[in-house]
């Protein structure tokens, strides 16, 4: 999926823990648009919308996440918050995981989720949001239907706007199929290893800010950050929108 050819690492790569820990709702209990029925570990938040917003991880010095190892995963909701937004009421939930290992916490990770109404066909576009300059590094994809599919199926994620056209069109109001922003992010991720094979990241921070979509353009972009050992990275869309932004910091 990511188009690499080095062989499979001894230590998880940073995001691959995504592909673990996933849940498996009966059919029975899923709802229109793919996603399990509101309730259970998240709150039975009442808009319809949900997106994962952003997210920041802390990995331990010492102590990685190595393939085949058994570990462990506590999550915890940390908070719950209701604003209004230019399209409506907003609820925002922040959920904290800890992994361990048999030597302790691996990893610390707050996930922002987002819920918001449905979106109104013809409503006001997302706001534009300057990215942050020149690139000392840079790749290109265009992400396409099977690249979509195959990421939903790792993560086992069945929300329907990245694989029914017409649910995402019709139902949803977006021009196309909507990129995950999970895959975005461990692509920039990614990016951060292309550039720094051997660093290992101590932190990643990264917050969506506009949707992509298949068949379009995505472009992903690194600099050196000004004040510590990591990079700053950024997704830019078809219209070179800024999609996703991203720090990274180095292990020393």
């Amino acid at each position: 999926m990511l188009d690499r050819e080095d062989e499979l690492p001894v230590v998880l790569p940073p995001l691959w823990h995504w592909l673990y820990f996933l849940s498996a709702p009966p059919t029975a209990s899923i709802d229109a648009d793919g996603h399990p029925r509101r309730g259970g570990f998240l709150p039975p938040v009442p808009l319809p919308r949900r997106m994962w917003a952003a997210g920041s991880l802390q990995w331990k010095i010492g102590n990685p996440l190595r393939i085949g190892e058994t570990v462990r995963r506590d999550s915890r909701i940390l908070s719950l918050t209701q604003k209004s937004g230019s399209s409506g009421d907003l609820i925002f939930v922040t959920v904290e995981h800890e992994i361990h290992n048999a030597r302790g916490i691996a990893l610390t990770e707050h996930q922002d989720i987002v819920y918001r109404a449905a979106a109104r066909l013809g409503g006001p576009s997302a706001r534009s949001f300057t990215h942050p300059g020149s690139a000392a590094w840079q790749r290109a994809i265009v992400p396409d239907e099977v690249l979509l599919f195959r990421y939903s199926a790792l993560t086992f994620n069945a929300h329907r706007i990245h694989y029914d056209r017409p649910y995402a069109t019709t139902i949803e109001g977006y021009p196309a199929l909507v990129v995950q922003g999970p895959l975005i992010a461990t692509l920039l991720a990614d990016l951060a290893r292309r550039v720094a094979p051997g660093a290992a990241i101590r932190k990643f921070q990264f917050k969506a800010v506009r949707p992509c979509f298949n068949g379009r353009p995505l472009r992903l972009h690194a600099c050196p950050a000004p004040d510590s050992p990591g990079l700053i990275l950024w997704a830019l869309d078809s219209d070179d929108h800024l999609a996703m932004q991203a720090n990274c910091e180095f292990q020393t």
